[in-house]
């Protein structure tokens, strides 16, 4: 079970945008990497096509490692630790250690 998922709101824990929240907008789980909304952006400069008919210098975000990321959790308010949880019907759940509630 992943711990970080598509549309989860995780904080960074390290590096240079360390303490800001955003949202997952896409995981790479075989390289253990995450793209995050306004996180770990760099400047690109895009040439003139028939689709960006402005160029010019762009930013977008880059994918960061899972472990600079920590999952903030939906009750509570904070980044915390999860644990997988099996409910009775076998269904898989993350809790927050902090307050136990389910992400």
């Amino acid at each position: 079970m992943l711990r970080i998922k598509k549309n989860d709101n995780v904080q960074v824990i390290t590096g240079k945008d360390r303490g800001k929240k955003g949202k997952v907008l896409r995981v790479f789980p075989k390289v253990g990497k995450a793209i995050v909304e306004n996180i770990n952006l760099i400047k690109k400069t895009m040439r003139k096509t028939q689709e960006n008919q402005q160029g010019g210098i762009v930013e977008r975000e880059t994918p960061i490692r899972l472990s600079n990321l920590m999952l903030v959790c939906k009750q509570c308010s904070k980044p915390s630790r999860t644990k997988a949880n099996v409910l009775k019907d076998g269904a898989k759940i993350r809790e927050c250690k902090k307050c136990g509630a389910a992400n």
